[in-house]
């Protein structure tokens, strides 16, 4: 069973969301939030590892996975922009006792990591973001060659209910694309379980919708007026998008002036790809 000896609970916030947390470990707390498509089962591989020295909390994020959105939110894109997920973390981490904590992400999670310490400095001991730049950094920089790969960016932020009529016509044929059998079989049963579900796939573009409109405008609006503080880690695959951006430090620290960074042997997936690397590489950002 994958996460096997991680307790699984539902967390509900003032707001009336419900999220979907595992935990496990004792110690300094951290948070681990997944990308798209995925659920907190992406952390599979690493998050015991983890919980040797820290108490661990793997948060399904706002309709991902098996977290339900507060009522009413179905339809406010901004609901599903980073700021609001970062605001529901920080309640669910309260819910568990948790005032300050250190903050790990991958892809879409990593958007509501790095938004976390900004949003919600005085929380946040220490920032992990995996293979990402700054969501108004990427769409500065959009050209031809990155709309031809990351094409779902733009498909999945389409107005309405398109993209979601049309993923549900083939949703392993969507989600599993190009994925080359990076995720374990067992992950996999657990990302189809969430995407199969039409209220998930609606989440899942919101988050792209809000990506596209609200989080560039909150980013844009923080621009050279707020910065990170926290020890800071930016973990990113050669092969990943990341990867292709040679000036990617220099962004990252624009935002956080004492990042660090590492690249590892891998794609986009760093932490189910090269995982005892990412657990080296977090382990020492949490001893700082």
């Amino acid at each position: 069973m994958i996460l096997d000896g991680f307790a699984t609970a539902d967390v509900e916030t003032a707001a009336g969301a419900r999220v979907r947390v595992r935990t496990a470990g004792s110690g300094p707390p951290v948070v681990l939030l997944h990308g798209y498509p995925q659920t907190s089962a992406m952390w599979h591989l690493v998050a015991p590892g983890l919980a040797r020295d820290h108490t661990v909390v793997l948060a399904d994020l706002r309709g991902y996975g098996d977290s339900v959105a507060p009522p009413g939110a179905e339809g406010d894109v901004a609901a599903f922009g980073k700021r609001a997920m970062a605001a529901e973390v920080v309640a669910v981490m309260g819910e568990l006792g948790f005032d300050r904590f250190a903050v790990v992400g991958h892809d879409r999670g990593a958007r509501c990591a790095y938004r976390l310490a900004l949003d919600h400095p005085q929380a946040v001991t220490a920032l992990g973001v995996l293979d990402v730049l700054p969501t108004a950094d990427v769409f500065a920089r959009v050209d031809a060659a990155f709309a031809r790969a990351a094409w779902h960016w733009f498909f999945l932020a389409q107005p309405g209910d398109l993209p979601e009529r049309l993923i549900a016509a083939d949703p392993d044929g969507f989600f599993l694309r190009g994925t080359g059998g990076v995720f374990a079989p067992e992950a996999v049963a657990a990302y189809r379980a969430a995407y199969t579900r039409p209220e998930v796939v609606h989440a899942m573009c919101q988050d792209y919708r809000a990506g596209a409109t609200v989080d560039v405008a909150d980013d844009e609006a923080d621009r050279g007026v707020r910065t990170i503080g926290c020890p800071t880690l930016v973990l990113w695959g050669r092969h990943g998008p990341v990867g292709r951006v040679p000036d990617a430090m220099d962004v990252w620290r624009s935002w956080a002036p004492a990042a660090e960074g590492v690249e590892l042997d891998c794609g986009h997936h760093v932490a189910e790809e090269r995982p005892a690397e990412t657990l080296l590489a977090l382990q020492a950002l949490l001893r700082s």
